[in-house]
């Protein structure tokens, strides 16, 4: 356990404490709905504000479970009553029930007359309307792919599809149709995708136009339809949109008088822009890390935002760059926060970025954590994180690694990392170690790694070659990417299969370094036998730091289950550290 000794340093309980999470953020009219996630209330909540009240909404715990990772969890109906998705049943509660089926349901949306949403099972997806009154349920679309993103403008509907051996973020596609309430969509036409071609993020303008991201030129970027003529809204050199993970995202969003607000990201670091007529402008807001949930109230947009100084809020932000806060981030004790520094370093003929958290009040060099973010295909985020606090306040440096198969560098980069995962992603880090021990920044030996489900897996992958790292630490990490093809849920078995190489599978007889393994009991993403096996390999050679079993835990580890992994990880770093002889950080 961590003594008492670290009076300025945030606790283990501090930081999980501080763990608050806003999602799913919508509006009616002038008022915000959004979902609140803290460890303390130890359940997801709908929260509305309005007029500078906040109130959490009465009913059972909301979340989808919709492609694994959720989709739009709840829609508000015009008198103000909520529809949910019940995050353990994964069926519709609240204003509309419907008969329990083995489906789960998300993506809603109030069509203005009826609720519309994606409902899956084990067969496929299919696109429902509700009937309110009278609460019939009827198919408009059935696939044994994927769908997602109804959107509905009077007489038209639109919605996002791609096939059961693709993810969305390589090849997806956007789909118009007439459509009348209480009947069926007619003249279905794509309006964009392909195989070579990811489309997604439909909404209809009060122009007449279907608007949608699209990285046909290798950006996610801006794009509209009508009548079969597509054109771009705005070509920039940046990622315009969030890869998809869940389904409903929006990082755009439509002003009354036609101009459009939307995040751009170029690496790390997201920005706010406003287009008009094709021009897009800046706002300044004291943001680098927005997430894909924008919402319009009046001439404002409302945004979840955070930076490397702020936690996670919501706040309308004015087309002139100023910014209201409507729901303020967690209460924290990150008293010396550490301040993030941008890294370039070359890997194999690709530039690779890198966001180093120097150690508070230490003098480099320091003993360094290198961290492979979740996904793969997703990225590193540039705010306020209590799990690097919790380190560099006790000496400890951090770095996370956008390695190649990142978001945030256009296509080309995104699909980098196919067939060659655990290759790439693993030189990749190892090479921003090397390029921290060279530069004086870390010291030899004392360079750890540590990741969370893909992460976890690129962390084991490191292990098993000579390199920079000491030991390796794995959260949720998948063990072998084949046999995950037939375990993962039905959304990702595709990503793994794209992503393997043919030598991806973890074995324990080639791990070289020490390991420290966690897993939850109840992952249902990466489901706990292979690491579990891995344990018993490792403990047969002597390379198993700890297995820490986490009861009642799913992918995602917070609350109780994170303060248990902070200590157990930081007590696994020290002994390292004094096995070989290393002074312990202070």
């Amino acid at each position: 356990m961590i003594d008492d000794g670290w009076q300025s340093a945030p606790t283990a309980v501090d930081v999980a404490r501080a763990g608050v999470s806003h999602d799913w953020l919508t509006s009616i009219g002038d008022r915000l709905y959004w979902v609140e996630s803290s460890p303390e209330a130890g359940r997801d909540a709908v929260v509305t504000w309005s007029a500078g009240s906040v109130a959490v909404l009465p009913g059972d715990g909301v979340g989808s479970g919709l492609h694994a990772y959720g989709g739009m969890p709840y829609a508000v109906l015009p008198a103000g009553e909520v529809v949910r998705v019940n995050a353990e049943s994964g069926q519709l509660t609240g204003a509309v029930t419907e008969p329990a089926t083995a489906h789960t349901y998300g993506d809603l949306t109030w069509s203005g007359v009826e609720l519309l949403g994606v409902r899956e099972d084990a067969s496929g997806d299919e696109l429902v309307a509700v009937e309110m009154s009278s609460g019939r349920l009827q198919v408009l679309e059935a696939t044994d792919g994927f769908l997602a993103s109804p959107r509905v403008s009077e007489d038209r509907l639109a919605w996002v599809r791609w096939d059961r051996g693709v993810m969305p973020w390589d090849s997806s596609e956007v789909w118009a149709a007439s459509y009348l309430p209480d009947g069926q969509p007619r003249g279905s036409v794509r309006v964009a995708g392909g195989p070579n071609e990811s489309a997604f993020q439909p909404q209809w303008g009060v122009d007449g136009w279907l608007y949608f991201m699209s990285d046909r030129t290798g950006w996610w970027n801006l794009y509209r339809w009508r009548d079969g003529r597509t054109e771009p809204v705005t070509p920039v050199e940046a990622e315009c949109a969030t890869a998809p993970w869940e389904s409903g995202y929006a990082n755009y969003a439509m002003l009354s008088d036609g101009r459009i607000v939307m995040t751009v990201q170029l690496g790390p670091v997201h920005e706010l822009a406003v287009v008009s007529s094709g021009a897009v402008a800046r706002l300044p807001v004291p943001y680098t890390s927005i997430k894909p949930f924008l919402a319009v109230v009046g001439d404002r947009v409302a945004v979840i935002g955070s930076s490397p100084t702020r936690m996670q809020e919501i706040a309308l932000v004015s087309t002139a760059g100023r910014v209201e806060v409507v729901r303020p981030g967690a209460d924290h004790r990150f008293a010396d926060v550490s301040m993030p520094q941008l890294l370039q370093v070359q890997s194999g003929g690709a530039q690779v970025t890198a966001v180093l958290y120097p150690p508070s009040g230490e003098a480099a060099p320091a003993p360094t954590i290198v961290r492979p973010h979740a996904g793969p295909t997703y990225h590193s985020n540039l705010r306020l994180d209590g799990e690097v606090q919790f380190f560099t306040s006790r000496g400890i440096a951090v770095v996370d690694v956008d390695y190649r198969g990142s978001t945030g560098y256009g296509r080309t980069f995104r699909k980098a990392l196919d067939g060659q995962w655990g290759r790439f992603d693993v030189a990749d880090c190892r090479a921003v170690a090397e390029h921290l021990i060279d530069t004086g920044r870390a010291i030899p030996g004392a360079v750890f790694i540590s990741g969370a489900s893909a992460g976890g897996y690129t962390a084991l992958r490191a292990v098993c070659a000579e390199g920079p790292f000491a030991m390796a630490v794995a959260r949720s990490a998948i063990v072998d990417p084949r046999r995950w093809t037939t375990t993962a849920p039905r959304f990702q078995r595709p990503h793994a299969a794209i992503l393997a190489s043919p030598d991806s599978a973890v074995r324990a007889d080639q791990v070289r370094r020490p390991v420290l393994l966690v897993h939850g009991v109840r992952d249902e993403i990466v489901p706990i036998g292979d690491t579990t096996a891995l344990a018993d390999g490792l403990r047969g050679r002597g390379l198993l730091v700890g297995m820490l079993t986490l009861e009642n835990v799913g992918h995602y580890v917070s609350g109780t289950g994170l303060v248990a992994v902070l200590e157990a990880e930081l007590d696994a770093y020290r002994s390292v550290l004094k096995d070989a002889g290393l002074p312990l950080p202070s």
